[in-house]
C-alpha cells in the first residue's frame, strides 16, 4: 500500500492570509495552479481556490487589490499525514469531493500536497475510477436561464 509521502509533491507554493487576492490570482497564474495553502509560516491556516477569488471576492464586490486572502479562504481543510495510507485519503477525498488535500507531519508543519494528479501517476494501487466518480459527482445545481421561472413554467 502507498504511503502519501511517496505520492504527494513537495516544495509547494503557500500564500499568507494577509496576502492580497491579486498576489493570491498572480501566485496561481504563475504556477499554473488552482488552489495555494495559506500558511501563517509552515502551519497550515486554510486554502485559497481560484473559485474562492471569484465567488467570495469578485462577486460579492471586493476590492480585489485591498481584500486579503484571510477575506476569502476557506478554514476548515481536509489535510492528510504524510505517513497514511492513499486509499485512506483518496477516501475522504471521495467523501468531501475534493481534488487535492495539503499534507502535513506530525507536528501540522505543511510538507507538500497530494493530487489525484500525484496519485494517478505515482500510486499505482489505487483505485482512480472510483474516486474519480465520487469526486466528480454533479451537486445537481440550478441551471436556469436568466428570467426563466422555476419548474419551467411560464412567466405571467
Amino acid at each position: 500500500m502507498t504511503q502519501v509521502f511517496e505520492a504527494m509533491t513537495r516544495g509547494v507554493r503557500t500564500i499568507g492570509p494577509s496576502d492580497t487576492l491579486i498576489e493570491a490570482a498572480k501566485a496561481m497564474t504563475d504556477l499554473d495552479v488552482g488552489a495555494l495553502p495559506v500558511c501563517d509560516g509552515e502551519r497550515l491556516l486554510g486554502m485559497v481556490t481560484d473559485r474562492d477569488i471569484v465567488i467570495r471576492g469578485v462577486a460579492q464586490g471586493c476590492a480585489n487589490d485591498q481584500a486579503c486572502v484571510s477575506d476569502v479562504m476557506t478554514e476548515d481543510v481536509l489535510w492528510c499525514y504524510e505517513d497514511q495510507d492513499v486509499e485512506s485519503v483518496l477516501d475522504k477525498m471521495r467523501g468531501q469531493q475534493v481534488r487535492r488535500v495539503p499534507v502535513v507531519d506530525q507536528d501540522k508543519r505543511l510538507v507538500g500536497m497530494l493530487s489525484l494528479g500525484d496519485v494517478a501517476v505515482k500510486a499505482q494501487d489505487a483505485d482512480m475510477n472510483d474516486t474519480l466518480e465520487g469526486i466528480s459527482e454533479p451537486a445537481e445545481p440550478m441551471r436556469s436561464a436568466p428570467g426563466a421561472t422555476p419548474s419551467g413554467s411560464a412567466p405571467h
